[in-house]
């Protein structure tokens, strides 16, 4: 059996075509320059996901999601892949800060859209519909991965702001199914999103791990007890 494993993730496909996707406990930042091991991060990011996938589902995206395999492990959907991330901008952080002139923390008067080719020797760079045509991928594709993107954001934005969280800004990746449609697939977690608590600011993702801002696993539970009402 093929089994593609990634930073965080292995891909192992089964009998029937679905896929198996298990969540690891490793936490990598920096393009893989700073590295290290959580105890019970892939069982989060498994269960966040799960909960989020469902939401989606509910309100009308089409998901990858099939089920949940286990304590890290989900059942999805096989897709064509597009080598792309389409990220949504709420609130300046992160590498925005670099690119317009507004102080990290500024809430956005609308939600930014950034594409970014899936390339870790070129460092994951920006690109725009020109480059993406050159990967194969058409205009009308782009923008319906846009626009399936801001009504995740619309419908996860009002989701996290009923728990005291700010959605600042979050990855999405996409595929197409046999029938030629654009799923929305990967993840979505504290892996994937900047979160902060909507009062302190305080980081409740990744980043307590790449800037050395506390226990990333406690940071995570947070997010995972408020999603779960287990405050």
């Amino acid at each position: 059996m093929e089994v593609y494993e990634g930073k965080a993730k292995k891909m192992m496909p089964m009998d029937d075509g679905k896929i198996i996707m298990e969540f690891k406990d490793d936490a990598t930042a920096f393009n893989g320059e700073k590295k290290a091991q959580f105890k019970g991060k892939g069982w989060l990011n498994a269960q966040i996901s799960a909960l989020l996938f469902k939401i989606l589902e509910e309100k009308g995206i089409k998901t990858h999601f099939i089920g949940v395999a286990g304590d890290n492990r989900l059942i999805v959907e096989k897709l064509q892949m597009f080598p792309v991330e389409v990220v949504v901008r709420n609130v300046v952080a992160g590498s925005l800060k670099k690119r317009i002139p507004l102080e990290e923390g500024s809430e956005l008067p609308e939600p930014i859209i950034e594409l970014y080719y899936k390339n870790d020797d070129l460092g994951d760079p920006m690109i725009n519909y020109y480059h993406a045509k050159i990967l194969g991928i058409d205009e009308k594709e782009i923008k319906e991965m846009e626009k399936i993107a801001l009504k995740v954001n619309e419908i996860l934005q009002e989701y996290f702001k009923e728990r005291g969280i700010l959605l600042v800004d979050f990855k999405l990746e996409f595929g197409k199914n046999e029938k030629g449609e654009i799923i929305l697939a990967d993840e979505i977690s504290p892996d994937t999103c900047r979160f902060w608590d909507a009062k302190t600011k305080e980081s409740l993702d990744k980043d307590v791990f790449r800037f050395n801002k506390g226990d990333l696993i406690s940071a995570y539970e947070k997010i995972y007890r408020r999603i779960t009402g287990t405050f």
